[in-house]
């Protein structure tokens, strides 16, 4: 064989293998924020005192992690950081969690509002998980809905309910309706 015919055939493999390996490498990296997108959601889940009161969220991208949402304690906020900064492959942790703040007003309308959500005769299925699937924010009075229901109908029961709680100033439903 000539020279130039080996070296354009060593090319033409080197040039196969570095494409292959591109391939290969994205494949990982998919697989890899996959595996740290659930990891996280495992161990938000499983934070010990994570209540239907507090309602963290994250996104991932790449290999850092951003975590967002809203807690009623300061050691829940820092508890979530941690427990993401030791997932294998996670980078950086950027933490936006926000601290509600304490109020003995915002707290009695937390009862208040999961009695009238959750005691509610058409809606108590939904506290029968360990996870709570609506989450009941309040901050100064306003109250925000979060997580998911069945149908239609139970996110205008819930709105309906959580407007029925005296004291509350205004309710933002942001329910999902995820069809089983």
């Amino acid at each position: 064989m000539s020279r130039k015919l080996v070296a354009s055939l060593v090319l033409a493999m080197i040039s196969t293998v570095l494409a292959l390996g591109g391939q290969a490498g994205r494949e990982v990296t998919e697989r890899a924020v996959q595996r740290i997108q659930k990891e996280v959601r495992h161990e938000i889940l499983m934070l010990p005192f994570l209540q239907v009161f507090d309602n963290i969220t994250y996104k991932v991208e790449g290999y850092n992690v951003t975590l967002m949402g809203q807690v009623t304690r300061p050691t829940l906020k820092s508890d979530a950081e941690n427990v993401v900064k030791r997932i294998e492959g996670v980078e950086k942790v950027v933490n936006q969690i926000e601290v509600l703040p304490p109020s003995s007003m915002d707290d009695r309308l937390r009862m208040a509002l999961y009695r009238a959500i959750y005691g509610y005769g058409p809606l108590e299925r939904y506290a029968m998980p360990v996870i709570k699937p609506i989450r009941i924010i309040v901050k100064n009075g306003h109250v925000t809905l979060e997580g998911v229901v069945d149908s239609e109908t139970d996110k205008i029961m819930v709105n309906i309910r959580a407007n029925g709680v005296s004291g509350v100033f205004s309710v933002t439903n942001n329910l999902q309706v995820v069809k089983p």
